[in-house]
């Protein structure tokens, strides 16, 4: 890695750990500070789902290197959504490590085994350029694959909530038992299948 590479720094944050349902996402972003600046950079929850795809298009096609990396349900249920999350973060740092000597993680925690220094940063999606974009690249990938879930699975209505414990998706939860999608290490997940089981009818499809 070059002096300057060194330098660089790879911006990290992830989208889903909170939802029911649906994968992980985990992106890396890093930024050349001599190329033009992105307008309009915010944490992801902060902007609207058309201001997020417009930036998305922008942060690739500016950005020098970034990757996103997506956690199943199955591996989320195998390691827990803690160790899926910092599992995914290592992975995204690596794949733009060979431009960047050190990675802003937003939160609290830097995960492991990281091939470069990191810094976590409380907040960092609303303080730092490369945290904003990867949250906003994780979010629009993310938001893409329960789109795509909606369509397989119409009843849970995925398009609307994203796979978070909405009361209407609790209510689907409650009436047709949980899908392949649901993340079944989540205690309301558990739950339903297991009322479900109760009325013998358990529902993986």
């Amino acid at each position: 890695m070059s002096e300057a590479a060194a330098l660089l720094v790879a911006g990290v944050d992830e989208a889903g750990r909170g939802p029911l349902a649906g994968p992980l996402t985990v992106a890396a972003v890093v930024f050349d500070p001599a190329r033009p600046r992105i307008n309009g950079l915010d944490d992801s929850k902060q902007l609207n789902a058309a201001k997020r795809e417009l930036l998305y298009g922008r942060i690739v096609e500016r950005a020098l290197a970034w990757h996103v990396v997506v956690i199943d349900v199955a591996d989320i249920d195998r390691l827990n959504i803690y160790q899926a999350t910092m599992r995914g973060m290592r992975l995204a740092v690596e794949a733009v490590s060979h431009v960047a000597g050190v990675a802003h993680i937003d939160g609290n925690k830097v995960p492991p085994g990281l091939p470069c220094p990191g810094h976590a940063l409380i907040g960092g999606d609303g303080l730092d350029r490369a945290i904003m974009a990867a949250s906003i690249l994780a979010k629009v990938t993310r938001d893409r694959m329960m789109l795509a879930l909606h369509d397989q699975h119409p009843e849970y209505d995925f398009a609307a909530h994203k796979g978070y414990g909405t009361p209407t998706h609790l209510a689907a939860l409650r009436a047709h038992g949980p899908c392949v999608q649901h993340r079944h290490s989540f205690a309301p997940v558990r739950e339903a299948a297991a009322a479900r089981a109760g009325r013998g009818q358990v529902a993986l499809f």
